[in-house]
This record gives structure tokens, sequence and C-alpha cells, in this order.
């Protein structure tokens, strides 16, 4: 062995040391513990990156079928879990490339890393990466969705039954009645707009492919970066060298959209958890999407909810460890992009895992009707209807509002609900309130009226949510 490889095991550089690093820089600069999973990627761009030498003439037609019959025979050892890195490898780069040398020999192994450094390596192959896990994310969202729409679709009603309705809130108070379906897509919309951003965020990548960029100044060997972009799912590549190898908004764009996706996961948590208190009684959970107590036999607690909330602030954390990473780092690559992958890996498997099992509590949670129709004209939530119904019989709003605040004032003085006011307390309190303005004064009448567009009158609400299937549908296809 020579004083070279000495100091270069496990690693792709180590010609101008005298000696190897120290156990402590080695520990420190160690990545293999959670850059492994990027194997099968890095075996395809390797791959790619062969038959481009190929093409250019750099590897003999025997040499290229010896590099990839190495290649594949590592992919297979590595589904089998059969492929392990040493603890002398720096990262994947350099375990797969001494896992190859050992399978083809340092002759042919050793020409695979002409014409490429681990900056363009590493920046192809994490995009790859994400690309795969982002589209498998979005998947899951809309997955979510469907389940959203069928509970809404379930709560329409039919030629048998009614619309459920419930409390709509502002500042947690009552304040107009709502359909349950109207509620429940509120939250569908958000999530669809994150899959939109998702494949955004994948067209854009899919264009910028770094493979060729080198270190930073680009690759002299005639290589065609087009057609290893084209090989591994790209539509194109790099403009500018430096950009494609130190570029790492592709990162925190991920990152972002996995961080809204978990806030809008856990704002529908919240309400969960609130409908599933005693004190709302809106919703029941299913047995098997909520668990028990060590000590409490009676207790049914929303564990997936919570952690639903819970793992939002994580991901919420993971987006901002990594621009705080990235707010300062000069052109081109730098060490400290390291920290880039274990934020997203950690986002992508995070939704991986939560967004099956909140879909599932989702899909299977049974709401009370009865008790969300109960509460729903409540805490005269009925009078901003009788204002505007007193609009519609040309009293001014202004006016109008001071009347519905007055009725308000009585009631409370009464302890009483709107509906309960008789027709002289109606008209003690103004003439203008004849005996019709009981046609609002009732929750199905309140959001039968609210027949704008994106109101939540049913016919509303029944063309929203075709429209929401729709366009679920619509970015399905964009992902496939």
């Amino acid at each position: 062995m020579t004083k070279q490889d000495a100091t270069n095991t496990g690693k792709l550089w180590g010609g101008r040391f005298a000696g190897g690093p120290s156990p402590e820089l080695e520990a420190l600069s160690r990545s293999t513990h959670f850059d492994w999973r990027l194997t099968p990627y890095d075996l395809a761009g390797s791959r790619a990156h062969a038959n481009a030498l190929h093409r250019a003439g750099l590897l003999t037609d025997a040499d290229h079928a010896e590099l990839l019959r190495g290649l594949g025979v590592l992919g297979e050892r590595y589904a089998a879990g059969d492929l392990r890195p040493d603890p002398s490898d720096e990262d994947v780069h350099g375990a797969l490339e001494r896992l190859l040398l050992e399978e083809v020999g340092p002759d042919v192994g050793g020409r695979l890393r002409a014409g490429r450094s681990r900056n363009d390596q590493i920046a192809t192959l994490f995009k790859v990466f994400l690309r795969d896990h982002a589209r498998v994310v979005a998947g899951q969202v809309l997955d979510l969705v469907d389940a959203l729409a069928q509970q809404a679709r379930t709560h329409l009603g039919d030629g048998g039954t009614e619309p459920t309705i419930m409390p709509g809130r502002t500042h947690l108070q009552h304040a107009q009645p709502v359909l349950l379906s109207h509620h429940l897509m509120a939250h569908a919309w958000p999530l669809l707009r994150d899959v939109d951003r998702l494949a955004d965020w994948d067209a854009r990548v899919a264009g910028d492919s770094p493979y060729g960029s080198g270190a930073l100044a680009g690759q002299s060997l005639g290589l065609d970066p087009t057609l290893v972009a084209a090989e591994l799912g790209f539509t194109g590549s790099s403009a500018n060298s430096i950009d494609g190898t130190s570029a790492r908004d592709f990162v925190a764009e991920l990152a972002f959209v996995a961080a809204q996706v978990g806030i809008d996961v856990s704002r529908l948590a919240e309400e969960v958890i609130l409908w599933a208190t005693k004190e709302f009684g809106f919703v029941t959970l299913h047995d098997s999407w909520s668990t028990g107590s060590s000590i409490m036999p009676q207790k049914k607690n929303p564990d997936i909810a919570e952690l639903a909330r819970g793992k939002a602030g994580r991901l919420v954390g993971n987006l901002t460890g990594l621009m705080a990473t990235l707010k300062a780092l000069p052109l081109a690559y730098n060490r400290d992009l390291q920290e880039d992958k274990e934020p997203v890996f950690d986002s992508v498997y995070t939704l991986e895992v939560l967004l099956p099992a909140f879909t599932g509590m989702v899909a299977t949670l049974e709401f009370d009707a009865e008790r969300t129709g109960e509460l729903a004209p409540q805490g005269f939530s009925l009078a901003t209807d009788v204002a505007e119904w007193l609009v519609r019989q040309n009293v001014p709003f202004r006016i109008a509002h001071e009347v519905a605040g007055a009725c308000v004032r009585r009631c409370e003085e009464l302890g009483i609900e709107l509906n309960e006011l008789t027709d002289e307390q109606f008209e003690e309190i103004s003439p203008a309130l004849t005996p019709q303005v009981r046609e609002v004064l009732t929750a199905p009448g309140s959001v039968a009226s609210r027949d704008g567009r994106g109101g939540t009158a049913p016919v509303r609400v029944r063309e929203q949510l075709d429209e929401l299937v729709a366009r679920a549908g619509v970015l399905r296809g964009r992902l496939a």
C-alpha cells in the first residue's frame, strides 16, 4: 500500500496529504449514518456517468460493461441488505467507490471518477431523491384530501337526510352556522395548494440537473450533461456550474412546503382534539385510530391528532435550521452543505409516516350531527342573518347592525336565544322586525341563504365538492 492509498481509505481525496485525518475530524466529517439512504440514487448517477464516459470515448466497451456489472452487483447487495459502509468511509460516495473498486478492481473502477466531483454528484442525486419523495408526500396529501371529500359528501345529505350543520367560529366563538361539509373542505383546499406547490417545485427542479458542473467550473472531458440529465429523469441541465453545485434553494423550498403541510394538518388536528372533548362532543374517534391511558380506563386519546400537532413544530424547526445554515454561505460549495440533508430527510420521512395515520383517523371520524345541529344557532349566531334580513327590507346596514345588536342584548337580559324572542319583543326593539324575520332564525335557513359562490348553502357546497374532487384529480395527473 502506498502512502497515497493510506491517506485515502474510504475517501475521495488524500493525495496531497502526508497523513490521514485525525480521529476527531473523521468523526465530525462522517455522514454515512444519514446519507447511506442515498445509495440507490448514487448508483443510478454512477451508471449514467459511466454511460457518459463511454459515449465520450473515455471508457472502452469492456470497461463500460464491467463498470455497469459492478454497479449492478452493488445495487443487488443493497436491496438485499448486504451492503454496509465501513467506519473508515467518509460518506456514501466514498463508500460506494471503495466497494466498486473491490468488485471490479482499481484499473476499471478508478476510471469512474473522471469528469465528476462530489459537488455536482451530490447536488444531482439529492434532487432525484427529493423528487421521488416529494411525489410520495404529494400522493399522501391527496389521499387526505380524498378522505375529507368523502366525509364532506357523507354529511351533505341526500334525498332522505338533511345536511349536517355546525357552529362556524371566529376567535373560537360562535359566529354563524355553516355546513360541516363546508368546514371540512376549508381544510382540504389548503392541502391542495400544498400539492400544487410540490408539483411546481418538481417541475422547476426537473429542469436543472447539476450534473456536469464539476467542483464549480464545469468539466473539460466532452461529457454531455443533457443526456445524463434525461437518463436521471430531468428535463434540462444547469445553466451555471457554480449555481449548479452550490444552490440549495431547492432543499429549502421543499422544507418550506413540508412545514406548510405540517401546519395545515396541525390546524385540522387541533380541531379534532377540541371536537373530541366532552365539552364539544362533535366527534367520536374510531378505536383503531386512538389510544387509551395506562391508569384511566375511560380514556380514548386523540394521539394521532396530537402527534400531528407536535410534528408540525418539528417540521418548522427543520426549515428554520436549514435556512440558518444557508443564510451566509459564499459561492460555491462549502462543507456546511453537509448539514442540508438531515433536516429535509427528517421532514419527508416525518410526513410519510404521519400522513397515512392522519388520513385513517379522518376517514373514520364519526360526527354527532344532532349535537352540532343543536349548537349551530346558539351563541346568537343568527344575529348577522337578522341584520341582513333587515337590509333586504331596505334598512341601512348600519341601522340594521344596531338593531340586531339590540336583539342580542335583549336575549342576554332574558337568558334566551334569538329564535326565542316573541313577535312582540321583536316589534318593541324595532318596528322593522316583523314576524317574517323568523324565516332566517333557523340554522338551515341561515345556511341556505348563503348562496353566493364559495358560500355555505348546500347547493354551493355541492358545487364546491365537485370542484375539489376535479382539482385533486388534475393534481394526481400532474404527479403521475
